[in-house]
């Protein structure tokens, strides 16, 4: 082995090391991130970029802080960064809290915790990224508002003023008529790929590839090119434990996978890029086992058989 050679090898070990320290922590950051973002796919992309920042930051530490606040600080400070850079960032400065009871455990409070779990995770971009937060973590993660100050660096008070506001927007959001949706279809693209891929004709698939496609398999590797992308299938067809269904999430069109026909709900999900009918880019989930228990993939049945 190289000198170069051994690095690397040092370097991917020293990878799978951080990603088991972390695997604990990984499914609660895809709850805040996914609710932060408004999408369970761009959520997922901020605890990557997040992950990535603080692999790179523990080697400029001298000891290891407190893990799990440590990740949240990272987590929020990303997604506050691609809110900004998407311009989505509602600004409202936090006032000092009036007359905010104490006591957090009573009846409404416990109604509020239910309220925020129950909500779509598109539906907290109506709140303000603080009030985002200060919800997120308290009704959904359990933190303690002490916890939330300090991971915020905030005074409790204004937590207290956030989750109020954020509390009272949701039960106004939840309390309001529900807007008529368009119905949800398949494109055709889609749903020859699901055929395609159900019936593991891969020779019909990679026809369905643009040159230069690029395969994000998340977690995993990342690929371009069709040829090197066409490796992809290859280790699909060795195992049998999916099935694809096509559905939406979060306003996005997807292909559903279940490993199991009795599965309740799919496992995770494959997202397409299309381009003039073929596909320019592919997002595979099946490395991240924890985006199933988020993801509420509306499935349309009867199109992938």
């Amino acid at each position: 082995m190289t000198r170069d050679e051994g690095l690397f090898a040092k370097l991917q070990e020293g990878r799978k090391e951080f990603l088991a320290l972390v695997a604990e922590v990984r499914p609660d950051l895809l709850r805040y991130c996914a609710r932060m973002m408004g999408s369970i796919a761009e959520g997922e992309d901020v605890v990557q970029d997040s992950l990535a920042r603080a692999y790179y930051e523990l080697s400029q530490l001298k000891e290891i802080p407190p893990l799990r606040p440590w990740l949240f600080r990272i987590a929020h400070n990303r997604a506050l960064d691609c809110l900004r850079r998407y311009e989505r960032r509602m600004s409202e400065p936090i006032e000092v809290a009036v007359e905010l009871a104490d006591d957090d455990e009573g009846p409404e409070s416990m109604l509020a915790r239910e309220q925020a779990v129950r909500s779509a995770v598109a539906r907290f971009l109506e709140l303000t990224p603080t009030q985002r937060s200060c919800v997120i973590l308290k009704d959904v993660l359990d933190y303690s508002l002490e916890e939330i100050a300090l991971l915020l660096e905030f005074s409790v008070q204004a937590v207290k003023a956030a989750l109020h506001r954020g509390r009272a927007r949701l039960r106004e959001l939840a309390a309001a008529a529900p807007e008529p949706h368009a119905p949800l279809f398949v494109s055709p693209a889609v749903a020859r790929y699901a055929v395609l891929f159900n019936a593991r004709d891969w020779d019909g698939v990679r026809a369905m590839l643009m040159d230069d496609v690029r395969l994000d398999l998340v977690s995993r590797e990342k690929r371009v090119g069709r040829a090197n992308v066409g490796h992809y299938f290859t280790n699909y067809d060795k195992v049998h434990d999916w099935c694809l269904v096509p559905g939406w999430l979060d306003g996005r069109e997807v292909l559903a996978v279940f490993r199991n026909p009795a599965d309740v709900r799919p496992t995770y999900f494959i997202e397409l890029t299309l381009r003039d009918e073929r596909v320019a880019a592919i997002r595979d989930f099946r490395y991240v086992p924890y985006i199933g228990r988020e993801a509420e993939i509306v499935l349309i049945e009867g199109t992938a058989s």
